[in-house]
């Protein structure tokens, strides 16, 4: 595993690998200086290959699930594996985020380049993808996608680190505060799979626009929550608009007095609690991570868009280049 830190001139500092261009270390300052990793991570490099949490890395080709591993394009269609219940996820289980990134330094800049063969996990066309990560004395970390292609195919790429910013190891981040710039989401059926149209949150415990701990109505009997046992739910960006970057969402922990804002081009963001990170590898100084000890807050299209021509499409052709970008601004709060 070849690693690169970023440090800026107050100390702060992201260390990032070139296995699945990931996140492994954010360590930023709460209210009192004192500098703590707020993202989860393991020590041991094979710990990155297949976890379950798909921990700070950028899966694709294809991010979040497609229904049945099947998508329809230009006529033809296209079977891709299948590793989540009856459904694709993030790219099937060679996804990018299991694959080592070439990878360069520049300044305070790293880019990380990964070229997908044509039929590479059942998609069509070469496609070269490059994430370009940018760390500022301001304690801005901004992510940058592009990627083209030769032949028509989908793409969906986001960063999957998971937050926890009184620092990783220490506990259930559900009483850290949230507040989603969305006044809808996407009910999914049992599988995780968007049914169609969004919703309005107002009334529901899917609401944040307002911002609340983020486990105060995680429990409560209503069949989203049910279904995924917990938030694992894709939100509809209000106001966004192609090519514009929009503000997704604001978390903080009262506790450190860390926060982080989350700016995206991006329209939705997916709000994964860490139902599921019983079991995971173990994490930096040993610590055991537990469900609920960390949330990611994943910038993305939408869940199976390639079979919902009513959402933003995810087709990339030849001649175009993809674009995405996500921002994620920590201070204190």
């Amino acid at each position: 595993m070849k690693t690169y830190t970023l440090t800026n001139k107050s100390g702060a500092s992201v260390v990032l690998s070139d296995i699945g261009a990931a996140i492994v270390a954010i360590n930023v300052p709460d209210r009192d200086g004192k500098l703590a990793d707020v993202v989860i991570g393991y020590p041991k490099p094979e710990s990155y290959f297949g976890d379950g949490p798909c921990s700070g890395k950028c899966p694709g080709r294809y991010a979040n699930r497609i229904a049945l591993g099947k998508f329809t394009l230009d006529g033809v269609e296209y079977t891709l594996p299948v590793n989540n219940g009856p459904n694709h996820l993030h790219g099937g289980p060679e996804g990018f985020q299991n694959k080592v990134w070439e990878s360069r330094q520049e300044g305070n800049a790293v880019e990380f380049m990964y070229f997908s063969a044509d039929g590479e996990a059942g998609y069509p066309g070469n496609l070269k993808v490059v994430a370009r990560y940018e760390w500022d004395d301001d304690n801005r970390l901004q992510l940058t996608f592009t990627a083209q292609t030769d032949k028509a195919t989908v793409i969906n790429l986001t960063n999957h680190a998971y937050f926890n910013l009184d620092g990783e190891g220490s506990g259930t981040v559900l009483n850290h505060m949230l507040r989603l710039n969305a006044s809808e989401f996407l009910p999914t059926s049992e599988s995780l799979i968007p049914l169609g149209e969004s919703v309005p949150v107002a009334g529901t415990p899917m609401d944040f626009v307002n911002p609340k701990p983020i486990g105060r109505d995680i429990k409560e009997d209503f069949e989203p929550l049910r279904i995924a046992k917990g938030y694992d739910h894709c939100f509809v960006l209000d106001g966004w608009m192609e090519g514009q970057l929009g503000e997704a969402a604001e978390l903080w922990s009262e506790k450190s007095g860390r926060c982080v804002k989350i700016y995206t081009t991006q329209p939705g963001i997916q709000i994964y609690t860490g139902n599921y990170l019983e079991g995971c590898p173990e994490g930096m100084d040993g610590h055991v991570y537990h469900d609920y000890d960390a949330v990611a807050l994943e910038c993305q299209h939408f869940p199976d868009s390639p079979n919902k021509p009513d959402y933003p499409s995810t087709v990339l052709r030849p001649g175009e280049t993809y674009e995405q970008a996500i921002i994620w601004q920590f201070g204190i709060k």
